[in-house]
């Protein structure tokens, strides 16, 4: 780009937007408990619905997939901008 032409700044709210798609799934990937029992703890807890061992071990690992699949998605889409922009 011409050191003459300025790059247009992003919108606040489109910036906040932006960190939010990194943090959530970053967040989430951070508070899925290590333990299945405890995620089956959290949402009796949380809901008061009791879950069995191999209900909370498939939530626990869909969480996962799901959290790193957005995490994957956003990073080929942040290396695809950078590569357009050469």
């Amino acid at each position: 780009m011409p050191p003459d032409v300025e790059s247009p700044q992003p919108e606040p709210g489109n910036r906040i937007r932006r960190a939010l798609r990194w943090l959530v799934p970053s967040v989430g990937l951070a508070l899925i408990p290590k333990c299945p029992l405890c995620l089956a703890g959290y949402i009796a807890l949380a809901t008061g619905v009791g879950v069995s061992l191999p209900v909370a071990q498939v939530l626990r690992l869909g969480l996962l997939v799901v959290c790193v699949a957005a995490l994957a998605w956003l990073a080929f889409g942040a290396v695809r901008r950078l590569v357009r922009r050469r």
